[in-house]
């Protein structure tokens, strides 16, 4: 990496010591300058000490601010207390915020003063610093927040006036703010309303529920926007310009946490202010050339579609109707009968199989961000694949699909932004096999290592349920309760399964059961960078922490 130059340096007082500070378009750093008879602890006296060194990238300061040290308040009137008190050689002084990293991809917001024997020189410092981050044009300025005040513990507008809001001040980022008065606000306001030229990005709090519908409703405008037929399921869809944000205020918040790594307010809020971004795919499901849906994390047909269709009929039950309903669909164990065809991923490097998972600065997503090749069209692919069969389940993560219950997720190995799903089948077998496979979610086994699962990477699926293949679905549905109901009361010792299963999409229940999915390449960004690795986390905070 070539060397930077140096914008500024200075000697300036900091924590009861002289800090030899430089600043160059990279990084600021502070070291403390060695002095004589030091005291280190208790009576010992060592000669020289070798001063400690700190530093924090540009990119990840905040704000800087002079201080007005005679009235105690920095020059915007707000408050703020001292943590050291001014020499008479060093009568000025600036601050920095800066993120500092905490454990289990925590971010934080931490302050550093900096004392100055001039005048002119805390001015230039200032300055200097307000220069390099103007000119990182990744930031944004000016947001629109929807906040759903009813998801989750219904603590979205406290979590973002107490925790999310005093940061976007300070980082000097203008927001509107519309809190959510139904379902769908947000979505069918950004789809008519919104005038979207004049932000720099949209943010939700509210869990994935409320993103779903900041999903639904900014690809919907792009594509409107572009005369785009959302219908069609060939048709190419048109990337949005726009990053989302996410603050997580949900009940899982299952995209957050696959995203960033972990579901703090505090941290995603600062994501969004240094202007990270993330792309991410995402699917588009229809019916008979009728758009459905679109989905970014998990489409779910038998066990989990059961367990949402029977917790939408509880949710006087809270979020315990998630366990109970789970419960309930496992002691059924029903199967379901169809057909599933796919088109192979055949040009992507990994595989669904891989033991490393999509992380910060991912090999895959970097070589299709930063270069030409973008995600390959069907046209470029092989031929299909048709596997017929009973499945307990069927699903297609788009991502790993993470949360705290399952840290690995569903595929450990999915990619957020390649252009593919991994679609997993899981086939009709014992209730004892089937509770190692999900108990496999929860540990560090390969909960794809069985003879009845199967995982493909997919770049488009069908599935046809078998009954639909003689029937129509719709026909179907309108008789089914009288059909199989008459067959289970005449047959009662064998246990009937139901034709149909629900889809289950992001947490909503699609009305259909044959669809058809393709995935569309980085459709949306967010801000975020994906989940960095624990080891740069603990280097990074151990010389950036004072």
């Amino acid at each position: 990496m070539e060397k930077q130059p140096r914008l500024l340096s200075s000697q300036l007082f900091l924590k009861n010591s002289v800090f030899e500070v430089s600043l160059n378009r990279v990084i600021l750093t502070w070291k403390e300058i060695p002095t004589k008879n030091k005291r280190v602890s208790g009576n010992i006296h060592h000669p020289f000490k070798i001063g400690t060194s700190h530093s924090v990238s540009v990119s990840e300061i905040l704000a800087v601010q002079e201080l007005d040290l005679e009235s105690g308040t920095k020059d915007d009137g707000r408050w703020q207390k001292m943590s050291q008190k001014p020499t008479e050689a060093y009568p000025y002084a600036f601050t920095v915020s800066y993120v500092r990293r905490a454990r289990k991809h925590r971010w934080r917001c931490t302050d550093v003063t900096f004392f100055c024997p001039e005048w002119a020189l805390c001015q230039q410092w200032v300055q200097t610093i307000k220069e390099q981050l103007a000119e990182l044009t990744s930031r944004p300025k000016h947001l629109l927040v929807y906040i759903n005040p009813y998801g989750g513990k219904q603590q979205g507008t406290c979590i973002y006036e107490q925790k999310v809001a005093p940061l976007f001040a300070r980082a000097s980022i203008s927001t509107d703010v519309i809190v959510t008065e139904h379902a769908n606000h947000a979505r069918d306001h950004l789809r008519t309303v919104a005038e979207l030229k004049q932000y720099d990005g949209v943010v939700c709090v509210g869990g994935d529920g409320m993103f779903s519908e900041i999903v639904h409703g900014l690809v919907s405008r792009t594509q409107k926007d572009n005369g785009v037929d959302q219908n069609s399921p060939e048709e190419k869809l048109v990337a949005c310009s726009l990053r989302i944000g996410i603050i997580p205020a949900g009940s899982t918040d299952c995209i957050c946490y696959g995203t960033v790594g972990i579901n703090d307010p505090v941290t995603s809020a600062l994501h969004i202010i240094v202007g990270d971004s993330q792309p991410m795919d995402v699917c588009s499901v229809h019916h008979n050339k009728t758009f459905l849906k679109y989905s970014v994390s998990l489409l779910g047909y038998g066990f989990y579609g059961d367990v949402l269709a029977d917790s939408e009929r509880k949710r006087w039950m809270g979020p315990a109707r998630y366990d109970f309903s789970g419960f309930k669909t496992f002691l059924t164990h029903h199967y379901y009968e169809g057909t599933v065809s796919f088109q192979p991923a055949t040009d992507t490097l990994g595989t669904p199989r891989d033991k490393s998972p999509c992380r910060a600065g991912c090999v895959l997503s970097y070589q299709l961000i930063h270069t030409s090749l973008l995600c390959s069209t069907p046209e470029n692919e092989g031929g299909w694949r048709v596997i017929r069969g009973k499945f307990l389940a069927i699903n297609a993560a788009s991502m790993s699909c993470a949360c705290p219950r399952s840290p690995k997720g569903l595929s450990p190995a999915a990619h957020l932004a390649d252009g593919t799903t991994d679609l997993i089948l899981v086939r009709k077998c014992s209730r004892f096999n089937f509770l190692r496979h999900l108990i496999r979610h929860t540990s560090k086994d390969d909960q794809f290592d069985m003879t009845f699962v199967e995982v493909h990477r997919v770049r488009r699926f069908r599935f046809l349920p078998r009954h639909c293949q003689n029937d129509s679905e719709q026909d179907l549905r309108e008789n089914g309760k009288r059909l199989f109901g008459q067959i289970c009361r005449d047959h009662p010792a064998r246990g009937c399964s139901p034709a149909f299963s629900s889809w289950n999409c992001d947490g909503e229940i699609l009305p259909h059961a044959a669809i058809e999915v393709g995935v569309h390449c980085q459709l949306i960004k967010l801000f975020a960078r994906g989940i960095e690795e624990p080891p740069v986390f603990e280097d990074v905070a151990a010389t950036c922490a004072i």
